[in-house]
């Protein structure tokens, strides 16, 4: 209940956790909140206040690392941008992100996410290695060729469309949303000479093949990054190339 003339409220926040000796279980905190307090901010509250054993990953507390992704209400969010209020409900379920193996707690081991956003080149590629790292000045593009590529450059790397896509629960080995939009970014970037051989790195089962194009990865990224529709560009694109060597 809210307290009259103060602005704030007590929520139940329920947690789910895991400890590598004793398994999952569940751990529920009753938290007093303001209309401004973040899922986030509650859970800290606990660390502080009720229970410092709670695992918690999170660092810059304003949407820019992507540290905080964690599943609120079923949903996968970023912690320090979910505000309590605006969930509209007194109780909210915590959990770990789905798909990503778990740490400890809310805390998910990340290594096999960052492996497959590696494995695409997430970085310029040019001919000539010597002139890309003594460039005698920057290289030029133009408002229409930034924009091609731009909206794929928002991604914080936070790891809630893959916590969201069914494909990855499935297939383990499924490249996943997060890289197959990075392989595309950096594939429509005018400066970048990579080519074919960009495309040949997704072009098989565990790349763009497996995507089904649920469109849930889109619906949860945080910064309106849109995986799904990168995916379907870089199939065509693929089809694309095949069509011409024939």
């Amino acid at each position: 209940m809210a307290e009259k003339g103060k602005g704030y409220k007590s929520v139940i926040i329920k947690v789910k956790r895991y400890d590598p000796g004793k398994g999952f279980y569940d751990s529920e905190y009753n938290v007093k909140i303001s209309r401004y307090s973040t899922v986030l901010d509650a859970l800290l509250s606990i660390i502080e206040k009720q229970d410092p054993t709670l695992a918690v990953r999170y660092s810059c507390r304003m949407g820019i690392c992507g540290s905080c992704g964690m599943i609120i209400n079923g949903v996968p969010r970023l912690a320090c941008e979910t505000n309590i209020m605006g969930l509209g409900v007194d109780k909210i379920y915590v959990e770990p992100m789905y798909n990503l193996k778990i740490v400890r707690d809310l805390v998910v081991d990340a290594s096999d996410f960052f492996k497959k956003h590696r494995s695409v080149k997430p970085y310029l590629i040019r001919k000539d290695e010597e002139e890309q790292f003594r460039a005698a000045e920057e290289y030029r593009q133009t408002p229409e060729q930034l924009e091609n590529f731009l909206p794929f450059a928002y991604c914080i790397k936070c790891g809630l469309c893959v916590a969201a896509c069914p494909v990855v629960a499935e297939k383990p080995g499924f490249l996943g949303p997060q890289a197959l939009a990075q392989a595309y970014r950096w594939y429509a970037d005018s400066r970048d000479q990579g080519g074919i051989s960009r495309l040949e790195l997704v072009d098989s089962f565990d790349g763009v093949w497996s995507c089904e194009f649920a469109g849930s990865c889109s619906r949860v990224c945080p910064k309106g990054v849109d995986p799904a529709f990168a995916i379907q560009i870089l199939k065509t694109e693929i089809f694309k190339k095949k069509l011409i060597k024939r």
